[in-house]
């Protein structure tokens, strides 16, 4: 009886509006995460100098480790 009735608060919980908001403003953080990722892989792939190599790689381990926290 005690399981049934954590399942269904569990349930309350997780259908809440706020929990859902989150899940899309995450799904929406993470969109856009991966979506820079791929414009500085682009450039890289265009060729670049010296300087804006170094940029470009501390660029995507910023991103890559903010994919790794929102993106699961």
């Amino acid at each position: 009886m005690k399981q049934i009735i954590c399942l269904i608060a569990v349930a309350i919980i997780c259908s809440s509006p706020s929990v859902l908001a989150a899940s899309k403003c995450d799904k929406q953080a993470c969109s856009q995460v991966k979506a820079d990722i791929r414009e500085v892989e682009a450039k890289m792939r265009s060729g670049y100098t010296v300087s804006q190599g170094t940029r470009y790689e501390a660029r995507l381990r910023k991103l890559r480790d903010k994919r790794r926290r929102i993106c699961r």
